[in-house]
């Protein structure tokens, strides 16, 4: 079964079918030493050449797939690390064919839930600004927190790289110099949710994402551990990009 080549590469996590519409039109893919053109079409034993890189075609097609992983603190969210610290791809099944592609990025000290698929394009649908997917956080923050500050949280800070702000923030208990938090954005900027929190005098001592999008956190899920996504939660991640659930082509 054939597949246009821009659907296939964005699957195999490339980038998004616009840009690999982009890349084909720029003559920078070749398909059995031919330049590639717009409309053509693969059914999985083609050469395929990527700016001069030979990319292998799976031996047979990959159902999509998506999980959620419990990211600990004291993890990254590379394949690799110079330094040895352990990532979280050390703890991920292995797949048949394809390879796993993280959904965003938490710190070394943040935990919480980690979106995964081996579907290129939902992730990069996933990710990208225009979707405009919450992510919502608990934070524990030392000091007490004035309405004056929460106010400027919600009406937006200026940070070195643009004005941002809290699309919701609540108090969620504690007391003495811990007080909990729980936020919500609406973007993906690196540290945000601790750099507003610096912006206005405070510093995060805890920060857990419990939700990307439409997909939470299960509370019975151990740090260190993966669910993967039943078909109902996958076709929520599809629609709520816009993309069609591949059950349904």
């Amino acid at each position: 079964m054939s597949e246009r080549l821009q659907k296939w590469l964005a699957g195999q996590g490339f980038g998004s079918r616009r840009q690999m519409e982009t890349w084909i039109a720029a003559g920078r893919i070749t398909i059995d030493g031919e330049v590639a053109t717009l409309g053509a079409k693969v059914g999985g034993h083609e050469k395929i050449v990527v700016d001069g890189r030979l990319v292998r075609l799976p031996r047979k097609a990959t159902s999509p797939k998506a999980l959620v992983y419990h990211k600990p603190q004291g993890e990254i969210c590379t394949r690799s690390d110079p330094q040895g610290r352990p990532t979280v791809f050390d703890q991920l099944p292995r797949l048949a064919s394809g390879r796993w592609i993280g959904v965003g990025r938490l710190d070394f000290q943040t935990s919480g839930i980690l979106l995964l698929t081996n579907d290129g394009e939902l992730a990069n649908a996933l990710m990208h600004p225009s979707a405009e997917l919450q992510r919502e956080y608990a934070v524990r923050v030392l000091g007490e927190v004035s309405e004056e500050k929460l106010r400027r949280l919600r009406r937006g800070v200026e940070l070195d790289d643009g004005n941002a702000k809290f699309d919701t923030v609540e108090f969620a208990g504690g007391e003495g110099s811990n007080r909990w938090y729980r936020v919500v954005v609406a973007e993906g900027r690196n540290r945000l949710v601790r750099r507003l929190w610096e912006a206005v005098g405070h510093r995060v001592s805890r920060l857990i994402r419990t939700r990307y999008g439409p997909a939470r956190l299960p509370r019975d899920l151990p740090a260190g551990r993966y669910r993967f996504l039943p078909r109902k939660e996958l076709d929520a991640l599809y629609d709520a990009v816009g993309l069609e659930s591949p059950a349904d082509e």
